[in-house]
């Protein structure tokens, strides 16, 4: 009851519905005693009318005029002459006197605050202001006892009005926010756990029915991430399916495509004009094909092997990949520049990092040489005290929004035209395998820029252990 949210709701409220009738609690008692003692100036005052209107009273009815008021005797001022008008024997002396008539706040909460610590009789003299103009000013002289009684009789029923208060306040807000909030969220909770039994069910998706804006903002919020969910779940179901019919597929067509390829090899020495002409594009357009197959298969297994870390020179991998784009670019007019500097060792898998960057270059070349316009290959690399640095940078004509969009997801979109966006998603995953990350830094009219981060960590101070 008491982890539950209602149960806690009722707590709290019950506790600060008390703290609030507490902090009423002290200044109520003050005005309860200035209120008592003004009555006992009106009761005096009463009293010594009856000697005002006679001048000659015996002692019994003197000492009932007193009993009656609660005061040992009445001083009244009247034409700037003090009367003495009742009188009886005062058993203490004055303890202290009060004047009512024009107290301040904190001096009624303080007096009343000692009046209760205080359990000793006193006699105390209290002056104040006749009703009814019946003077200047009266005074009388008091036991406290009974003041200190009625006072704590008081507190007491403040005190348990407070609590009563307090337990049906709390009782109605209980029932209200059990009514409007918790209901509702267990209804939430409810078809949180339905979804979660059968996500790609629809009919499971929650409909939103709160009144309450917020707990109906939450609902449609859930909706919509369920929705979404399940469609991404059948999205996700299809593409594994169909992953390994083409899985199957690639490896049957990668051995007939490379079956062509021997053939192609053979038809280049051919003399023939037509063959001669057309042979480097059956050529180009069989190993494109190979290679797709080959990426496929590689993607479709389960997990890249793990990496096998060794310090190397990172300027002969980038010597390597450079050597080869330019091959492949021919007589293009393209410069592939190399900023690495030659003593700058990393710890990596070289053949895993030579297929992440031979992977940037290729696409950055590919992406210069579908324009036609020349172009710039820059490939850097930096350390600092966390990590080791390779960035990849083209002047080539940007990445188009799609590749963007969905950056190293694999058959969401490649980096150029026609692409299927594997090389990109493999090549994160190779840097994934060796803690770091691969990200892109820019993109748009003036090139694009593709980061690789291989932290050190604790991998440095295994190595030199080892």
């Amino acid at each position: 009851m008491i982890k539950s949210l209602s149960g806690r709701f009722l707590v709290l409220t019950t506790v600060f519905v008390m703290l609030a009738e507490v902090l009423i609690f002290v200044p109520s008692v003050a005005r309860f005693r200035e209120d008592y003692l003004r009555l006992r100036l009106e009761r005096a005052q009463i009293a010594s009318l009856a000697l005002l209107a006679d001048d000659m009273i015996d002692r019994e009815l003197e000492k009932e005029l007193l009993t009656n008021a609660g005061v040992y005797n009445v001083v009244l001022r009247r034409d700037e002459i003090s009367q003495l008008i009742l009188s009886s024997q005062i058993p203490a002396p004055i303890h202290a006197t009060f004047d009512l008539r024009d107290p301040t706040a904190w001096e009624l909460i303080r007096h009343a605050i000692e009046r209760l610590i205080d359990t000793e009789e006193r006699v105390v003299r209290v002056i104040g202001e006749p009703v009814r103009e019946g003077g200047l000013l009266i005074e009388v002289a008091m036991p406290t006892m009974d003041l200190r009684d009625e006072m704590i009789a008081y507190g007491i029923r403040i005190l348990f009005l407070s609590a009563l208060i307090s337990i049906v306040t709390a009782t109605l807000l209980f029932l209200a926010a059990r009514r409007f909030i918790v209901t509702p969220i267990k209804g939430v909770v409810r078809a949180m756990q339905r979804y979660a039994d059968a996500p790609e069910d629809n009919r499971r998706i929650i409909e939103p029915k709160a009144s309450v804006t917020e707990l109906r903002e939450a609902e449609e919020a859930l909706q919509s991430l369920q929705s979404q969910l399940t469609t991404a779940l059948r999205q996700k179901e299809r593409l594994a399916q169909l992953g390994g019919a083409v899985a199957k597929i690639s490896h049957d067509l990668r051995n007939i495509l490379t079956s062509a390829q021997l053939f192609t090899d053979r038809i280049e020495t051919s003399e023939d004009p037509l063959v001669t002409r057309m042979a480097p594009k059956l050529v180009n357009s069989i190993t494109r094909a190979v290679s797709l197959c080959e990426s496929t298969l590689a993607f479709g297994r389960a997990e890249e092997p793990p990496p096998t870390l060794d310090r190397l020179a990172i300027n002969r991998i980038v010597e390597d990949v450079i050597d080869s784009e330019r091959l492949a670019a021919g007589d293009y007019p393209l410069e592939i520049a190399d900023e690495v500097p030659a003593g700058l060792v990393v710890r990596a898998d070289g053949e895993q990092l030579f297929r992440v960057v031979s992977n940037l270059v290729r696409n950055a070349r590919q992406a210069i040489m579908a324009t036609g316009d020349p172009g710039r290959i820059c490939v850097s690399a930096w350390e600092d005290d966390t990590a080791w640095w390779i960035e990849i940078t083209d002047t080539g004509p940007g990445l188009p929004p799609k590749a963007q969009e969905y950056l190293f997801q694999p058959f969401q979109g490649g980096a150029r035209k026609g692409g299927s966006g594997l090389g990109l998603a493999i090549a994160a995953e190779l840097i994934r395998g060796h803690g770091g990350t691969l990200e892109l830094s820019r993109t748009g009219d003036e090139g694009t820029s593709f980061k690789i981060c291989l932290p050190k960590g604790d991998a440095m101070s295994l190595l030199a252990a080892g």
